[in-house]
């Protein structure tokens, strides 16, 4: 027996044995993960029965390396994979092809290495039958790390289940230019808000399933002009500030890999930048994971280096232990010929990866017991319908327009080009569904109000002005009571778009306007849904909009001409019936903005948390201030709150290090729902040695009453939340004054002072 088949020796022992047997092309291999999984098989009848063909493409890889890695997306399911029902792999068949991979590799492997699999999970798994989350911004907006936490667990079984080892899971970049298509996959404008979310993703999916490779590392949603993968024109005390918080909670959590980012900082790209990636990632955060780079990111060094070998050295000299699709680091071989990198270097990337491969079981349990598995349904877990009801914004309700009393039967038109397209509310990187699964707007309106109060109109096309639409969504106006227009966004690739090397839309389809390769620069709704919009303004009935988007977009007109106005960041499959069920009342609305919506697109920035240096949002031309602040949100019901205070109004540096701080009050819901309230603690430094924040949230809370009853409230301070990145970049904190605001719903319903003594 070989010392790294001795199953009493440590996972690293283990390697470090099986590393001492392996040649350099054997190790480089280990490093490799150029294919895309989706793409080696093919599905194939034949007179015995189907059966799954191998590409020659991924047995040609296998020979190359004498192994595999790891292999990328053998379940993708979406119109880039061209996978659907009908070519793709579910239930046995997945799992029975699953080991045929794997068998494949093992036995083509001198050394009998398995592969790991990495698999795309942003919001939930990107699979057929895969159990689909609302997109992360939509998640934010819940301001319940505790019920992002039992979501995912659901997502991490499925994904154990499937035999995968790395959940590839969007949660690090932090929203800044709402132009920028991939706003769905930030949680929030605010780091402290996507790092709660970041760290309970982790420990929920690592707890249940795989292993995390949480992205992108750092500062992709800093992007120049809100374009994708530009340049971050930011400097180090930005980058520490907003940026690195959610990887920081994701390293603590004990997140296992990390995924690097396109984008440059300062001039660097990330996948090239040893300081980010070896300095700050392993040395003051403590990560040690692998660090995966970016689809074809690698090679992307080439527009630096100007030399693919010299791109691969540099990649793995910053920290990247695996590629994925590129070539540079197939030229590792070559880089340490010529002397850009040492074997050690590749050694300890290798090193890092078999200790994993070990640390999952695969050198003794490496196949999947070819049965079948529970059914991932929302029926059996409601974890995704319960988020689309806590997220929706209810941004304003003129006259109690809502909600719509079910009793009195009303005659409701449901019109829009997102009321009845599931695709529309799923956001990007979503699977196909199965015929009659999850539910629109219009399919939840008929349930909740009953099918016959409802008629349906589309409208509207998402961009494209329609008459014949909008005239047959005219006359039905005529004959209903009120008016649910349903407009926005959508992220759907299912309707011809065209995709990159790495799998963003380069063109998008008829149906796709948001979603990575859709940056925009307007952010306003298109005259299409805005003319529907003012005919049902015109109809003199009372008119309810739903906005389903996958970004920030500017609503002035909007609200102008809307009597309620609900925003639902794309709600997941089951959004449509959370939405109705809001329209209702049976479910009290208890979504805050997770980031900030602009009166118009030249006032973009209009992130809450700017710098004091300047007056943010103020132009000749326009009001000053955004449209609905970071925290905003409505409900039906009424709150008066009380006995607000803090437990010390000053304090020792001290006893601030060993008890910190807190904020109580007492809540009462003096209305007639039952209701949620989310009450917010922000920080303003009023004295530092550089330019600080108007303000900072620092903690949060979600608190439910019940109507007519009372409930307490506490939230904390700590030194670190009262410490910054000072002059010299250490992270410290000064005495002072400090200004403490408690607030809810965009309101301030508090403000204090807290001071801080030597």
């Amino acid at each position: 027996m070989k010392r790294y088949q001795d199953i009493t020796l440590s996972a690293k022992e283990r390697a470090k044995a099986l590393l001492a047997e392996m040649t350099l092309n054997e190790k480089v291999g280990q490093l490799n993960q150029r294919l895309y999984g989706f793409a080696i098989y093919e599905r194939k009848q034949t007179p015995d029965g189907e059966v799954v063909e191998l590409s020659d493409d991924f047995k040609e890889e296998v020979e190359k390396y004498s192994g595999l890695g790891c292999l990328y997306g053998l379940y993708r399911a979406d119109p880039w994979a061209a996978k659907d029902y009908s070519t793709g792999l579910t239930g046995v068949t997945a799992k029975k092809v699953y080991n045929q991979v794997q068998r494949y590799v093992i036995e083509h492997s001198r050394l009998g290495i398995p592969m790991m699999m990495s698999s795309e999970c942003p919001h939930g798994h990107q699979a057929l039958d895969g159990y689909l989350l609302p997109v992360n911004l939509c998640i934010g907006a819940t301001f319940d790390p505790e019920l992002l936490k039992e979501a995912y667990k659901v997502c991490g079984k499925q994904l154990q289940e499937m035999g995968v080892d790395l959940a590839l899971v969007s949660m690090l970049d932090v929203l800044r230019d709402p132009r920028w298509g991939r706003s769905e996959e930030c949680f929030s404008e605010d780091p402290l808000l996507c790092a709660k979310m970041a760290e309970a993703a982790v420990e929920a999916i690592q707890q249940t399933g795989p292993y995390v490779v949480a992205k992108h590392f750092a500062a992709q949603g800093e992007g120049t002009g809100g374009v994708n993968a530009s340049a971050a024109r930011i400097g180090e005390r930005e980058l520490r500030e907003i940026h690195l918080p959610p990887m920081a909670a994701c390293a603590k959590a004990g997140a296992k890999g990390v995924m690097a980012a396109y984008n440059e900082i300062d001039g660097i790209y990330c996948h090239a930048n040893r300081w980010l990636l070896t300095d700050v990632l392993r040395g003051e955060m403590g990560f040690d994971g692998i660090v995966m780079s970016d689809g074809v990111a690698l090679n992307q060094l080439d527009f630096m280096t100007g030399d693919n070998v010299k791109s691969g050295a540099a990649g793995l000299t910053a920290g990247v232990d695996m590629g994925l699709w590129d070539t540079a680091f197939g030229h590792l071989e070559e880089a340490v010929a010529r002397g850009y990198v040492t074997e050690e270097q590749v050694d300890a990337a290798a090193l890092r990866i078999l200790t994993m491969k070990f640390e999952r079981g695969l050198f003794d349990h490496p196949y999947l017991p070819e049965e079948e598995g529970e059914s991932f349904d929302g029926k059996t877990y409601p974890q995704s319908l319960q988020i689309a009801r806590e997220s929706a914004v209810l941004l304003h309700n003129n006259s109690g327009v809502l909600p719509f009393d079910k009793k009195e039967k009303k005659k409701i038109l449901v019109t829009g080009p997102n009321a009845d397209a599931l695709y529309h509310q799923l956001g990007d990187y979503t699977p196909p569904m199965r015929e009659g699964e999850g539910s629109t707007v219009l399919a939840g309106m008929k349930q909740v109000f009953g099918a016959e109060n409802i008629s349906f109109a589309q409208g509207a096309l998402l961009r494209e002005e329609n008459e014949a639409l909008l005239n047959q969504a005219k006359t039905q106006m005529e004959n209903c009571d009120a008016v649910v227009c349903v407009l926005g966004t959508s992220s759907s690739r299912f309707s011809g778009a065209v995709f990159d090397s790495n799998g963003a839309a380069i063109t998008g389809a008829a149906a796709m306007d948001c979603g990575e390769g859709m940056d925009c620069a307007v952010l306003e709704l298109p005259r299409s849904q805005l003319l529907l919009l003012e005919a049902a303004k015109a109809s003199g009935k009372p008119v309810v909009t739903v906005v389903i988007a996958g970004r920030p977009p500017v609503l002035t007109d909007v609200c102008a001409l809307s009597d309620g106005v609900l925003l639902a960041f794309y709600p997941g499959p089951y959004g449509g019936q959370a939405i109705a069920e809001i329209l209702a009342g049976d479910v009290n609305p208890s979504g805050r903005l997770p980031v900030s919506l602009p009166r118009t697109t030249g006032q973009v920035p209009v992130y809450y948390n700017f710098k004091s240096s300047y007056r943010a949002m103020h132009y000749m031309d326009q009001e000053e201030g955004p449209l609905y602040s970071f925290g905003h949100g409505l409900d039906y019901s009424e709150y008066e709150w009380s006995e607000i205070g803090l437990s010390h109004e000053k304090i020792t540096m001290e006893q601030l290090e060993y008890n910190g701080v807190y904020l109580k009050a007492l809540v009462k819901n003096t209305g007639k729902f039952d209701g949620t309230v989310v009450p917010q603690l922000y920080v303003t430094d009023v004295s530092a040695d550089v330019v600080r924040r108007t303000k900072e949230l620092k903690d949060f809370a979600r608190v439910e009453v019940e109507a007519g009853e009372e409930a307490a409230v506490l939230l904390y301070l700590t030194k670190k939340d009262l410490s910054y990145w000072k002059q010299n970049m250490t992270f410290d904190t000064d005495p002072g004054i400090f200004i403490i605001e408690l607030a809810d719903q965009g309101k301030c319903i508090w403000k204090g002072e807290l001071e801080l003594c030597i």
